[in-house]
């Protein structure tokens, strides 16, 4: 594992007890025998032949990869943003038999709401770095100290340091269980849940296993049921959204064999990815770059983001494990989950796939934002528009906590 843990408690934090409650501080730490060996094998790459002026039709461009392999090998510092990482208080514990990693970085602001963060697939808390100081510290960042959280940023079990899972069943029913003990031992009783891609299934089901601790859940890059396996949902949709259905299956289609795998075969991808650093970044870097050619409207991820991202999924030897969630959810993709009663608000972004009709059917929608700015990962791509957004929402239920 890349890290380190002491033993002591967290320092002045309800629930490190000696029941198997412990919380224990972390901080990356990285071998240098694991950078030089990842470096190597950047050099070794046997790279695979391509089909001449096909682009990214066929899947990850090879000029693209190349160049993009010989920066992380050469140029990426990854010392440099495991630094900023660990200015973040990090901490461990142990939930349900699992290693749970989380960020918790407290407001200076004594009126803060806690919230809870869920990062999606394939990603890390580092993800949301660039929005925790504005959301923490809305006073130092030109915003209203009114607005600040106390921000919990957990790795999903599975991912980077909170991997590996040892036993099946990590679904996000389970996770979302295991949130709701993490910020008990943390002392919060009622608390806010934004959620981001899986993370954006996570949050919802937090305010259905436990309505009466979350004040309201906000989400972005929405994952929404699949109408495919109950075609009656159309006939609950507005034609403008059945049209979104039509387009969004099309898409799908030409880029869901990553999911099919992830879905199917987890453990027989893993042995590629955990050996084949370039193998790796190609598979991550799917998500990552919006590879069609007539759509110019995201905005581009940070190579350095990216690179930090496919990093902590290599250097702790994740990229299996945290495949293993498609698996896990396989058989939830269908039909929509039970309507959560808590208020939802949706910031949707360029390159969502969010369609209201059918988050209706699964939350209580109270807000949908739409914006022409950003894209898939929005904390790295507008992390302003996504604090807004945060922002705005939760002030009207400060008051319910």
């Amino acid at each position: 594992m890349t890290g380190s843990s002491d033993q002591r408690p967290e320092d002045g934090r309800p629930g490190a007890d000696r029941a198997g409650t412990l919380i224990r501080p972390f901080r990356i730490a990285t071998p240098q025998e694991d950078l030089d060996d990842l470096r190597a094998r950047l050099e070794r790459t046997r790279w695979p032949d391509e089909l001449p002026g096909v682009g990214w039709t066929y899947g990850v461009e090879r000029g693209y990869l190349e160049q993009l392999a010989r920066y992380w090998q050469n140029e990426y510092d990854w010392r440099r943003h495991e630094s900023r990482l660990n200015e973040f208080p990090q901490f461990t514990t142990t939930i349900d038999r699992q290693r749970i990693h989380f960020l918790h970085v407290r407001s200076p602001e004594p009126g803060a709401m806690p919230l809870i963060v869920t990062h999606g697939w394939p990603s890390s808390p580092a993800e949301f770095a660039d929005i925790i100081g504005p959301l923490t510290d809305p006073r130092t960042h030109g915003g209203d100290p009114a607005d600040a959280f106390h921000v919990v940023a957990p790795s999903l079990p599975g991912f980077g340091f909170s991997g590996p899972t040892r036993e099946p069943g990590w679904g996000v029913a389970r996770v979302a269980h295991a949130w709701v003990e993490l910020m008990h031992r943390l002392g919060y009783e009622r608390y806010g849940a934004q959620g981001t891609d899986f993370g954006s299934a996570v949050a919802p089901e937090l305010g259905r296993i436990a309505p009466d601790r979350i004040v309201g859940v906000h989400v972005n890059a929405l994952v929404t049921a699949s109408t495919a396996s109950d075609p009656s949902l159309l006939d609950r949709l507005t034609e403008e959204d059945r049209a979104k259905v039509q387009a969004n299956t099309v898409a799908w289609r030409q880029r869901s064999g990553y999911a099919t795998i992830q879905g199917t075969r987890p453990q027989t991808l893993a042995y590629a990815l955990t050996d084949s650093p370039v193998g790796l970044l190609a598979w991550n870097l799917e998500w990552f770059v919006d590879y069609d050619a007539a759509a110019t409207r995201q905005t581009a991820v940070d190579r350095d983001d990216l690179l930090t991202s496919v990093s902590i999924a290599w250097l702790t030897g994740t990229a299996g494990s945290s495949a293993r969630l498609y698996y896990e959810m396989r058989e939830a993709w269908g039909a929509p989950p039970e309507r959560s009663p808590v208020p939802t608000a949706v910031a949707v972004f360029p390159g969502d796939g969010a369609v209201r009709g059918l988050a209706e059917i699964a939350s209580t929608i109270t807000r949908w934002t739409v914006y022409d700015r950003g894209g898939h990962f929005a904390a790295l791509q507008a992390p302003d528009l996504l604090v807004g957004d945060i922002r705005e929402f939760f002030r009207q239920y400060r008051h319910d906590r």
